[in-house]
């Protein structure tokens, strides 16, 4: 027989005052993604009208077949990918490198190096002796100048730091040393592949933070064959310089500025698309890993 515990009267209007909050929460954070999709393929006459609020009006598909025909738009799509690759890489590979071998209490120093790498937290040369660093080290003009200056983030190192102290034991070490394992050879055969959960934290915090930078490629970058997609966008958005490959057919003003707000929203969406790609396949490991390694430090 099933016992049923009666709710009291606070207890249901605290419940409901609850979801009220949290589905207000989610209109502020869902609509204004929604609005954009829905702009994007609306006329934009209507918009200025007021008229599009939830659904679409007079749809039409040109804004991203202008897009998607600018060869701007593909090259900085091209751009973007390889520096999130690559730099996301060297990211993670750094990272855990240096976070395992603070994990470990053999390390000699390693209270010394850890100050070290706190004191970056809160003190830096700033913006121009980094940029007379990369200019001496003649990273110019390179998409190294937009991976190596930021190789590793301090706060990911204690986040890793610690899911290694809470989820490797010194006792396996121990085994593996026994049976003749180098450190090298027991992090890349042993600890990496039983910390799935913190790679995959990493991998989405770097790669996340090189796909949506684009200060470092406007300071560093002059060649705009080597512009990212985001400063390309940034381009659309603030200094509203539609590319002209996307609008010269156009004769009149108004209809280049019909074209120019889809075009501008239409990029929004395309260069979202990869990262909520990528997320459903790492959000399995994300909360455990994030907890895990924030547990102590």
């Amino acid at each position: 027989m099933k016992r049923t515990t009666r709710r009291s009267k606070e207890d249901k209007v605290f419940d409901l005052i609850n979801i009220f909050l949290v589905a207000i929460m989610v209109i502020l954070v869902v609509y204004p993604l929604y609005f954009i999709v829905i702009a994007s393929i609306s006329n934009p006459n209507m918009i200025y009208e007021g008229k599009v609020w939830f659904l679409p009006k007079e749809i039409t598909f040109e804004g991203y077949q202008r897009i998607f025909n600018d060869s701007k738009i593909w090259l900085g799509y091209k751009n973007s990918i390889i520096y999130t690759f690559v730099g996301t890489i060297v990211n993670v590979s750094f990272t855990l490198m240096a976070a395992y071998a603070l994990s470990r209490r053999d390390l000699y120093g390693r209270n010394l190096i850890m100050f070290l790498f706190l004191f970056t937290m809160f003190f830096s040369g700033g913006l121009i002796p980094t940029y007379l660093v990369v200019k001496d080290l003649g990273l110019l003009n390179t998409m190294w100048a937009l991976i190596l200056p930021k190789a590793v983030a301090v706060w990911n190192v204690i986040v890793a730091r610690t899911y290694f102290q809470t989820s490797i034991p010194n006792e396996l070490l121990e085994a593996a040393k026994m049976d003749g394992c180098s450190d090298a050879k027991f992090f890349w055969k042993i600890v990496v592949p039983l910390s799935k959960p913190i790679v995959a934290v990493m991998v989405l915090f770097y790669a996340v933070g090189h796909w949506n930078s684009y200060f470092d490629a406007l300071i560093y970058l002059n060649n705009e064959d080597l512009y990212p997609l985001q400063l390309i966008l940034r381009n659309i958005l603030i200094q509203n310089e539609a590319s002209t490959q996307m609008i010269s057919d156009l004769d009149s003003l108004a209809a280049k500025q019909r074209v120019s707000e889809l075009i501008k929203y239409g990029v929004i969406i395309v260069a979202s698309i990869p990262l909520l790609i990528l997320y459903p396949f790492v959000q399995k490991y994300f909360v455990k890993g994030v907890m895990i390694g924030g547990i102590k430090g």
